[in-house]
């Protein structure tokens, strides 16, 4: 799997609608709105780099109000739900 964090910079008049249009696509796991140099940070999962290109330049730079973008790809996860999902493979949830 492949995850981008796209840093989505957006008109102020438009955040709420373009964070639920962004939400709706498909290989957006998540959307946060925050305060800061962005306005929206979405989450991008897929199989394949060319899937990225097809989400991120395809349909999220295109939904109304989206400015620019900025993608960073993720190379590690380091959070502590990945890890404990490395150890459980194979182990149902009654074990």
């Amino acid at each position: 799997m492949i995850t981008a964090i796209v840093l989505v910079h957006v008109a102020a008049d438009h955040i709420p609608e373009a964070a639920q249009e962004i939400a709706d696509l498909d290989g957006v796991a998540e959307v946060y709105s925050c305060a800061g140099d962005v306005d929206l940070i979405a989450i991008v999962r897929v199989h394949e780099h060319d899937q990225l290109a097809d989400v991120i330049a395809g349909r999220l730079s295109k939904v109304e109000g989206v400015q620019r973008t900025d993608t960073h790809i993720a190379f590690r996860s380091y959070s502590q739900r990945d890890t404990e999902a490395t150890f459980a493979l194979g182990m149902s949830d009654t074990d």
